[in-house]
């Protein structure tokens, strides 16, 4: 396997992903489109999860395809971003026909920031604006670090953050990552400046230090409340998969969370992954590729999970460190 051009999810070909953050909030939106309607799926680990839609990802649903997908801060409040997702995707002419209506299918998945400094004293919720925002904004390229939804996240010990990564496999066929990192655990091994996701990075992608020194390693405890964590993410290929295929997809990268972050799946996080297919490249051999498909779909969420944290600029305010601050000067390699 090899990065792709981009090293982003937006590799994988016709998808497109905006972000819209608000600085004084210390919030954001990250969505993720294509200018046809995909097929997704969602699996969740995380004990704390908030989502909007994904019942109708179920395989036996009659809507099998959906307009766009959304991850938000905000919490339960976050939710309020597919409302904007839906005015901007309706006044496009998107949706599922129902005569001649049209309603855009919009599945999402929020995180928790509330409590990282920001002014959270709105009246009317933000989160449908951010949402339309990121949807119009949405292209092949998008910032990392302290963008969209990861904008002002959180770790157990470092800032959290967007992240993105790509695979192409010797097939052809493309699988991408995207990540919105505010985990109860760790993406780094202790206080070291090593990430957890090291023996899969590619390049110098996050830093190049390798793993970490063989040196134990004490269970970590919680540094945030019940309900303050999630890690949610998008898996993507242009593989043609059905629902439950894509399900599958969803479940596999689940092991790339669990790579990444230390520990993950926890019942404080709200950890979830969506699978999709833009079904574009037929499976030759639907045994061996979907084998592939699963691993490629972990390596590059540990991957992009390493990345988030790794690019995340520090910025006034903030309650954490963020990795570059903390290590860039070459003293974390030890």
């Amino acid at each position: 396997m090899r990065p792709g051009p981009k090293n982003l999810i937006t590799d994988v070909p016709g998808l497109r992903v905006g972000n819209a953050q608000d600085a004084a909030l210390r919030s954001g939106v990250t969505v993720l489109t294509a200018d046809l309607p995909f097929i997704a799926a969602v699996h969740v680990m995380g004990g704390a999860p908030g989502t909007r839609e994904t019942d109708l990802l179920a395989p036996d649903r009659l809507v099998q395809e959906v307009d766009a997908l959304f991850l938000s801060g905000g919490s339960a409040f976050g939710l309020d971003a597919g409302t904007g997702i839906m005015a901007g995707l309706r006044a496009q002419g998107r949706g599922f026909p129902v005569g001649p209506v049209r309603v855009p299918i919009v599945p999402g998945a929020i995180l928790f920031d509330l409590l990282n400094g920001g002014d959270k004293e709105w009246g009317d919720s933000p989160y449908p604006a951010l949402g339309r925002a990121a949807l119009e904004g949405a292209g092949c390229d998008f910032a990392l670090g302290a963008a969209g939804a990861g904008h002002a996240a959180m770790t157990g010990n470092l800032k959290g953050g967007l992240g993105s990564a790509s695979c192409v496999l010797p097939s052809g066929i493309t699988v991408g990552a995207l990540v919105a990192v505010n985990a109860l655990g760790q993406a780094t091994v202790g206080e070291t400046a090593h990430f957890w996701a090291a023996p899969w990075e590619e390049g110098e992608e996050f830093g190049g230090l390798g793993p970490a020194p063989m040196v134990a390693h004490e269970a970590p405890l919680p540094r945030k409340r019940l309900g303050e964590a999630t890690t949610i993410a998008i898996v993507a290929t242009d593989a043609d998969l059905g629902k439950a295929q894509a399900h599958r997809l969803a479940t596999a990268a689940h092991d790339g969370m669990a790579r990444a972050l230390a520990p993950a799946h926890t019942p404080l996080d709200g950890d979830l992954v969506f699978g999709v297919s833009t079904g574009a490249r037929a499976l030759s051999d639907p045994v061996t590729d979907m084998f592939q498909l699963g691993h490629a779909a972990a390596t590059c969420l540990a991957r992009a999970i390493a990345r988030a944290v790794f690019l995340a600029e520090p910025m006034q305010g903030d309650l954490q460190p963020a990795w570059r601050s903390r290590f860039a000067s070459g003293s974390g390699k030890s």
